[in-house]
């Protein structure tokens, strides 16, 4: 009777210890940014702003994934996952994504895309807008990952 109450143990054990492994990037969700927060900013400001964030995203993403992979590694050799012990980037990813949507929200209701642009789309850009809000509606739904969020939103944003 001692044997299954240890194997109970272990693996409640085990459980906890993977609960608190670092998260992969594209499993972390973006924190709320109000987009009013960049309203106020000039069509050039708003573009080199989301370069910035997008690097910076980029980045910590890469450290992010390191701690993840640490943390099998860890988990695996000694039972303990290595970011509960150095911390991860979890929080400053929420951030950063939620920092990106903020931004483009604010490039679509400051119509920051060129002129010239919208006149050569076959595209209309009211519809072009409600596909980017419809396409970040299921992202925060958690129906796609921020990587295919990304790469549909560049398509759309092509199409102007």
């Amino acid at each position: 009777m001692e044997k299954p109450m240890h194997r109970a143990t272990l693996l409640v054990g085990v459980l906890v210890l993977l609960c608190g492994c670092a998260n992969r990037p594209d499993s972390i969700r973006a924190s709320f940014v109000s987009h009013e927060r960049f309203i106020s900013e000039d069509c050039d400001s708003l573009s080199l702003k989301i370069s910035a964030s997008k690097r910076e995203l980029d980045r910590v993403s890469r450290m992010q994934e390191s701690k993840a992979n640490s943390d099998a590694v860890g988990v695996f050799l000694i039972g303990i996952p290595f970011s509960k012990l150095s911390g991860d980037h979890e929080g400053e990813i929420a951030r950063l994504k939620g920092e990106v949507e903020a931004v483009e929200t604010a490039q679509l209701k400051s119509k920051c895309f060129s002129s010239a642009a919208r006149e050569a789309s076959p595209v209309a850009p009211s519809t072009v807008q409600s596909r980017l809000e419809e396409l970040k509606r299921m992202y925060n739904g958690g129906l796609i990952t921020f990587d295919e969020y990304e790469g549909k939103r560049k398509k759309i944003v092509e199409e102007l």
